[in-house]
């Protein structure tokens, strides 16, 4: 292999694992404080690459509509026990959030140009349509079996992405969608030429992994969600609500989601049930971490990269096999070297 070569493939296993670091911290976050391995990650990337192209075309998103059925759904669910135990302010709360929220957004894109709008404005209003989703499942779909086993918990997710996944395809259609790049510049070193794109990916993650270090570090509810992911019954008795910690972990998530699809968009054709794979990745690298640890994801993802990148030149055929072979001899150290406890009730 020559040399010019061997550092597009780096470059390639960079800008990649970038991209599966973010998901694999979320997937990491969300078991550390929920218990729930979730599966549906992947699809967050789909509907915020493939909304972005939607409102790039100028056409109103699908996924708005299922944000504003989900927001019936959660105001049904919270407001008839606010009403009926007479809390006003509880019902125009839950309603001002999960109702007034999706329908005013449908009114602000119907009104607005949105083939016309700067590339920025059309990401965080992509951004704005799927985000909420995540704290909206998860009141949905979690939160009432938040005490079940892993097991059932883990069946629930596969469920769940199985639903999201033919949404996807019922929203989108069949065809992939591409979105225009962020930067058509080309930084040149020497042999080697990195695009503007490629800066964009690497520059974002990092600052967001740097953001999300600094707010569990420096913020009251990232220390409280620090708190639960390290003793879930002591943080409930010190006060933090599980149900909080639930919403505030699935909205990170499905923010890290959306803003990855918003990321690979513009390098990579993007199908509706895309994401799941591109997810299985950033969860390999979270195995990799031992679903605990963001430092050794973060390594992991990078190394699920650089092994994707060089197994495409040598063998493109088996990319994917290698990739995913790479959790059996992970799973077999950790099996031989881990003191094995019964599951805790």
């Amino acid at each position: 292999m020559e040399f010019p070569i061997a550092l597009m493939l780096v470059q390639d296993g960079i800008t990649n694992g970038a991209i599966y670091a973010l998901l694999a911290l979320a997937l990491v976050l969300v078991f550390a404080v929920t218990r729930v391995i979730f599966i549906p990650q992947g699809e967050f990337v789909a509907y915020g690459a493939l909304t972005l192209a939607m409102l790039q075309a100028g056409v109103l998103p699908a996924t708005l509509w299922l944000l504003v059925g989900l927001g019936v759904a959660v105001t049904v669910v919270d407001g008839l026990p606010a009403l009926r135990a007479g809390r006003p302010g509880r019902l125009l709360g839950v309603a001002g959030w999960n109702l007034a929220y999706p329908l005013g957004l449908a009114a602000l894109l119907a009104a607005l140009p949105l083939q016309s709008l700067p590339q920025l404005a059309q990401v965080a209003l992509a951004l704005a349509v799927v985000v909420p989703m995540g704290p909206q499942m998860y009141r949905l779909i979690y939160q009432p079996i938040a005490s079940a086993p892993v097991l059932i918990l883990l069946i629930v997710s596969v469920a769940a992405h199985l639903a999201m996944v033919g949404l996807g395809l019922l929203f989108f259609g069949a065809e992939g969608q591409r979105t225009p790049a962020f930067s058509d510049a080309v930084l040149d070193l020497g042999p080697l030429m990195v695009p503007g794109q490629t800066l964009v990916i690497v520059a974002v993650s990092v600052a967001l992994i740097a953001a999300l270090f600094q707010f569990f570090e420096r913020t009251l509810y990232g220390k409280a969600l620090r708190a639960t992911a390290m003793n879930r019954v002591g943080a409930r008795l010190m006060g933090i609500s599980p149900s909080l910690a639930g919403k505030l972990t699935f909205f990170l998530a499905a923010f890290i989601g959306a803003l990855s699809g918003v990321l690979i968009a513009p390098i990579t054709t993007v199908y509706y049930d895309t994401g799941f794979l591109i997810a299985l990745k950033g969860f390999v690298a979270a195995i990799i971490g031992g679903l605990g640890s963001y430092p050794l994801a973060a390594v992991g993802a990078l190394l699920v990269g650089q092994l994707e990148s060089f197994s495409s030149f040598w063998a493109s055929a088996y990319k994917e096999v290698i990739v995913f072979t790479l959790i059996i001899p992970v799973l077999l150290w950790r099996s031989l070297n881990s003191r094995h406890v019964e599951e805790e009730e």
